[in-house]
C-alpha cells in the first residue's frame, strides 16, 4: 500500500517528550520561572530556533539563551540515564518491508544519539534532521524531502507522528498521516487516523502487524 514510512523521533518512537516535561520543569523552576505543563505542551514537535522565540514572547524579560541551554543540558543529564522506545516502536521498524526514513526537529547529534541509546539506528535508510531543513515543521519541506530522498511520490508515503506541528507537515507533504497519542492528546485536524500507540496506527493505515 505504502512506498515508504517516515518516522517522527520525539514522542513518536523515543518517549522523550515525557521525560523533557519533568527536566524542563524543574530547570524553569530553578529559574524563578515554575510553569504548568501545559505551558510546554505549547513547545511540543516544535524546533529549538521556534521554542526560543515562543519563549521570548510569553516570559519577558527571561534570559531566553541561558535557560535554553539549562533545559539542553539537563534534559541529556537525564537522557543519558535511560530513554525508553515508545510501545511497538521496534516490532513495527523490525517488521516494516519498506524502507524506513525517520524525520525531526532534532538537531542531527542529538538525533543520533537518541537512536544509539535505543538501538534503533540501523533502522532507518536516511534521517532528516533540523539541520538540513530551511523550514521546518509545519512546513511540509523535511516529508517532502523525504520523499524526494528515495525519489518517489509523497502520496505514496505513510507518516508517523505525534504532535499537531508534526501532523501538519507531513499532511500539507501530501502524506498518510498517522498521529498517535502521547503527552498531549491529538485533535486529529491533519491526520487520517489517530490511534493509541504505534501498532494500532499501523494497522489502521492497512500496514500488517
Amino acid at each position: 500500500m505504502f512506498d515508504a514510512v517516515f518516522f517522527d523521533l520525539d514522542g513518536t518512537l523515543v518517549d522523550t517528550e515525557a521525560l523533557a516535561l519533568r527536566s524542563n520543569l524543574r530547570v524553569f523552576a530553578e529559574h524563578g520561572h515554575p510553569v504548568e505543563p501545559a505551558f510546554l505542551h505549547a513547545m511540543i514537535g516544535k524546533d529549538e530556533p521556534s521554542i526560543t522565540e515562543y519563549l521570548r514572547e510569553t516570559l519577558p524579560g527571561l534570559d531566553a539563551g541561558q535557560l535554553q541551554s539549562d533545559l539542553h543540558r539537563a534534559f541529556y543529564e537525564d537522557l543519558e540515564a535511560g530513554l525508553d522506545l515508545k510501545p511497538g516502536a521496534r516490532q513495527l521498524l523490525d517488521g516494516l518491508e519498506v524502507p524506513a526514513v525517520l524525520v525531526t526537529s532534532s538537531g542531527r547529534p542529538g538525533a543520533i544519539r537518541k537512536l544509539e541509546l535505543t538501538g534503533i539506528h540501523t533502522a532507518f535508510a536516511g534521517v532528516i534532521t533540523l539541520d538540513e531543513v530551511t523550514r521546518p515543521k509545519p512546513d511540509p519541506q523535511p516529508y517532502l524531502m523525504a520523499a524526494g530522498m528515495l525519489d518517489l511520490d509523497p502520496a505514496r508515503c505513510l507518516v508517523f507522528e505525534d504532535s499537531e506541528t508534526g501532523a501538519e507537515a507531513g499532511h500539507r507533504a501530501g502524506c498518510t498521516v498517522i498521529q498517535v497519542k502521547d503527552v498531549v492528546t491529538p485533535t486529529g485536524r491533519w491526520a487520517h487516523h489517530v490511534a493509541d500507540d504505534l501498532l494500532t496506527g499501523a494497522r489502521l493505515a492497512g500496514l500488517p502487524f
